[in-house]
């Protein structure tokens, strides 16, 4: 029976074949093509990671190399454009090693990306449909198209180790047997910047395995699933990502995404009424995950459900069984009760217990006091995390030990957030569908995933929460749209099956920072502090009108900082 269960619950296969496609579609919007008639040849300049370049369009870029400015430890990126009047069946490119004096930063150390285009909607106008720049495509060649321009992106990690000085380096691309070439320059600080794990940003990206095992087309569970899973979860990693997303509920989000969250711990009723769990698929995925580099923090979805609907194997009648039933019923606690208190037995088992929160996202108050009051009686050193968009000054916010409030709604400031501070509680901040600026959509300002971490550090807040690490669409590299119109493009993921994208990068960028300034702080003096004090102000209140660029205040806070650690 033990053997049935765990393939019962455990090795479901995902019976579609695989699905990835690389094809990029047409541009529904190319504008006017006649400046194209202007170039003769192909074309190479640095552009601004700021921008997100047309397809369609000659792009207005500068052979002039990017100002680039580092600490030891730390990435950065640039952008360059290929512009073409001429179709190019086969393009590559690469880069030096970069050199000061007898000092190197090997070639090894920059990852390469073509810029690959997808479709995006517009926030209001969801039948308004664009082409827009965001995935990064690992791929070393690619064909490009006559009248386009295809961006090129560079991730520079410098050494922990690498020698404080200007570097420099060259560009090249080649395109059918015309090389192409641009110079490339690094400033690199005396400075160092800690590894990832040791970041004190609380990132929490929710990850999605169900969406990978689709995609791809392998069995659920398998070693292809957890071999496809890494490079996108070691990306992860090295963004600083703290929490691990399980599932522990079937469909905690009542299936809202193209692929559900299973339940990864099986339940089963035997015939004389006493439960019994299956945690095989749990502890791979907590063991896997640890194994990528993210290892701070457990986070179990969820004991209250969007649906209200509990599922479970009754071995009395050889099925599975489903029980509807919400907080404050004996129901629901008859059902809940000895599933957390063998919860905590294997979590302390496994010594995952002090790293583990029940997770609940978005649920109103009462449910909440609920639930709590059935963990007092279970296990009371058990952790809760939670994302709220109700009055967080409750006594049921209080009890959150890991609290994330909406940026739409702005609700922890002074006492309540020196509150949490005093008791060593967690908070962060998330953005959604509901807030069109600033935010990770495919279509926002790349510079606003940057402004985002700096909206925490001015709000004095721990980090940053998004629903939605890779939950991808049908057809993620074609289109960014979901199959809800509620739903911004891009709301769903923030990096594709293969490579990363333009958000995730820039994210991870203002984490950096995040780092920076937390770092020179303490070795300020006054009149630097108020310097420094002055600059954050700008990405206090996270709103921002149509017309507002988060690239600006991102650009001025760039050139105090380095000014400081100098």
């Amino acid at each position: 029976m033990k053997k049935l269960f765990f393939l019962l619950f455990a090795f479901a296969v995902i019976s579609v074949n695989a699905q990835v496609n690389n094809t990029e579609l047409a541009d529904p919007k190319p504008g006017p093509q006649e400046a194209w008639q202007q170039v003769a040849q192909p074309t190479l300049g640095w552009g601004s990671i700021d921008i997100r370049y047309s397809r369609s369009q000659v792009p207005a870029t500068t052979m002039k190399s990017p100002l680039l400015r580092a600490w030891r430890g730390e990435r950065v990126a640039a952008q360059a454009v290929l512009a073409t009047p001429k179709t190019l069946e086969r393009v590559t490119f690469s880069v030096s090693d970069l050199k000061n004096g007898k000092n190197v930063i090997p070639a090894s150390a920059i990852r390469k990306y073509f810029v690959r285009y997808v479709i995006a909607d517009s926030y209001k106008e969801r039948d308004d449909t664009v082409l827009v720049a965001d995935r990064l495509d690992p791929v070393e060649v690619l064909t490009v198209e006559a009248n386009t321009a295809r961006p090129l992106w560079l991730d520079i990690h410098i050494p922990a180790d690498a020698a404080a000085g200007t570097y420099k380096g060259t560009l090249t691309v080649d395109c059918d047997g015309t090389r192409l070439s641009l110079p490339l320059q690094l400033q690199v600080a005396t400075r160092t910047l800690p590894a990832p794990k040791d970041w004190s940003f609380h990132l929490d990206l929710w990850q999605n395995p169900y969406a990978v095992a689709r995609y791809f087309g392998v069995p659920l569970w398998s070693k292809q699933h957890f071999d496809l899973m890494r490079p996108s979860m070691e990306l992860l990693a090295a963004a600083g990502q703290k929490v691990i997303t399980c599932s522990v509920i079937n469909r905690p989000w009542n299936g809202q995404t193209y692929d559900p969250f299973e339940s990864m711990i099986g339940k089963m009723k035997q015939l004389d009424g006493t439960w019994r769990y299956d945690y095989s698929v749990f502890d791979r995925w907590v063991e896997f995950m640890m194994s990528c580099g993210i290892t701070e923090q457990i986070d179990c979805y969820t004991l209250v459900p969007w649906h209200y609907r509990f599922d479970y194997y009754d071995c009395a009648s050889n099925n599975v069984r489903y029980l509807e039933c919400k907080p404050g019923e004996q129901a629901y606690h008859d059902f809940i009760a000895p599933f957390l208190r063998d919860l905590s037995k294997h979590l302390r088992e496994k010594g995952w217990f002090e790293r583990t929160y029940i997770a609940m996202d978005e649920r109103p108050a009462a449910q909440m006091d609920a639930v709590w009051q059935i963990i007092q009686e279970v296990d009371p050193e058990f952790k809760i995390e939670g994302a709220a968009n109700y009055n967080i000054e409750s006594e049921s916010a209080d009890r959150i030990d890991d609290l994330s409030v909406g940026v739409h709604y702005n609700l922890i400031k002074g006492e309540a957030l020196a509150r949490r501070k005093a008791k060593g509680q967690k908070i962060t901040f998330y953005t959604c569908c509901s807030s069109e600026r600033p935010n990770t959509f495919t279509f926002s300002p790349p510079a606003e995933a940057t402004y985002l971490c700096l909206h925490a550090l001015a709000c004095g807040y721990d980090g940053y929460l998004r629903w939605a690490y890779n939950s991808w669409p049908a057809q993620p590299n074609q289109t960014s749209r979901f199959r809800s119109k509620d739903w911004a493009s891009g709301d769903a993921f923030l990096t594709y099956p293969e490579g990363s994208s333009i958000r995730m990068e820039r994210l991870t960028e203002g984490i950096q920072t995040f780092e920076k300034i937390r770092q020179l702080r303490p070795q300020l003096n006054a009149k630097q502090q108020k310097q420094l004090d002055d600059a954050m102000q700008l990405f206090n209140d996270g709103k921002f009108k149509t017309d507002r660029d988060a690239a600006a205040p991102i650009h001025q806070l760039n050139d105090l900082l380095w000014k400081l650690g100098k």
